[in-house]
């Protein structure tokens, strides 16, 4: 039974399969690259051959262009696939469309990489599976007591009773791109939320794709003011990426409620610093109960606990007596929150 470094390991560019010769998810060009999602802080163009679900190369391809890779592969979920001397398989994340974990198997010996993860219910991806193993590599993002995430249909519900209180005013809602502008928008109208929603250039690539692979989105139209005037945004909601709302954009609509759907809304000091007037706790991670209660289910020989806070979840291992360690990976970001 080989030793779990001798599996996977962390490296300057991410963690690496010696006795397959690949990466998952590296944060530089590798010539062979697995890749969980395809948020930019996992999912980096210029690798020579990349391995990911066909969802997250299809997302590669529209975020980066056909030749980001010179040669791709598409993993079929739960089906193992030998590279080197090892065994390799995708198995559904919950995070965004087409996220998976990458499980890594030789001589009886199982490591699972889960990428960017979580439990909840989200009507625009696979939901997680838990799948067996000798080591389980966690993400840590909210990984503190004082994470936990608020029932989600709840949250869209406040957005949907502010706009019911504030006519006038249009509902600038910042949500990463890739993933939560798209679960904002489904999620919106499973609460019956069915008039037009208004959307930022910057998502439409990505919207149009989610609704190519089946996921309605309803009525959208782009958030501009060419044939209409600032009062035809009134009670709107709008959204875009929390970057375009500080810029001089945001100020083409009329008395706007700044929202922000983050699991970083939990954390009144960083919505006042943003400015937000709405802050709606909205997150594509776990929260600490669904991390802790992940590897409980799990119950892993080992925990290895990456990008985020480490030392939290490490600790409560230990008390579990799961033996557990912090890889201090760098090059991934929580700003996609």
């Amino acid at each position: 039974m080989p030793r779990f470094e001798d599996l996977l390991r962390p490296t300057p560019k991410g963690l690496y399969c010696p006795p397959g010769d690949f990466y998952i998810d590296p944060v530089r060009p590798v010539e062979r690259a697995l890749v969980t999602h395809g948020h930019a802080d996992h999912a980096r163009a210029g690798s020579s051959h990349v391995m990911a679900t066909r969802e997250t190369l299809d997302i590669m391809a529209i975020r980066y262009g056909e030749d980001f890779a010179a040669t791709r592969q598409a993993a079929v979920l739960g089906e193992a696939v030998r590279i080197g001397d090892v065994t390799v398989s995708f198995h559904p994340a919950g995070h965004v469309l087409g996220s998976a974990q990458v499980a890594v198997e030789l001589g009886g010996t199982r490591i699972v990489a889960s990428g960017d993860y979580k439990r909840r219910a989200d009507p625009t991806c696979r939901p997680f599976e838990p799948v067996s193993c000798d080591v389980f590599i966690t993400e840590a993002t909210f990984a503190l007591p004082v994470f936990r995430h608020p029932d989600t249909a709840g949250e869209v519900r406040r957005l949907i009773r502010s706009t019911e209180q504030f006519p006038e005013r249009a509902h600038l809602v910042g949500a990463y791109a890739l993933g939560k502008a798209q679960r904002v928008i489904r999620c919106l109208r499973d609460e019956g939320y069915d008039r037009p929603i208004f959307i930022h250039g910057a998502l439409k690539k990505l919207c149009d794709y989610y609704e190519r692979e089946g996921i309605d989105l309803g009525e959208l139209r782009p958030a501009t003011l060419e044939r209409g005037q600032k009062a035809d945004f009134a009670g709107a909601i709008v959204v875009g990426p929390p970057s375009a709302f500080a810029d001089k954009w945001a100020r083409r609509f009329p008395d706007p409620v700044s929202c922000f759907a983050s699991g970083w809304m939990r954390v009144r000091g960083r919505a006042r610093q943003r400015g937000v007037e709405l802050p709606l706790i909205l997150s594509d991670h776990c929260d600490w109960d669904e991390l802790t209660e992940t590897i409980d289910e799990l119950r892993p020989q080992e925990a290895w606990v990456t990008h985020g806070r480490e030392e939290a979840l490490v600790r409560w291992c230990e008390l579990r007596q799961i033996r557990a360690r912090p890889l201090h990976l760098v090059g991934y970001e929580d700003e996609a929150e």
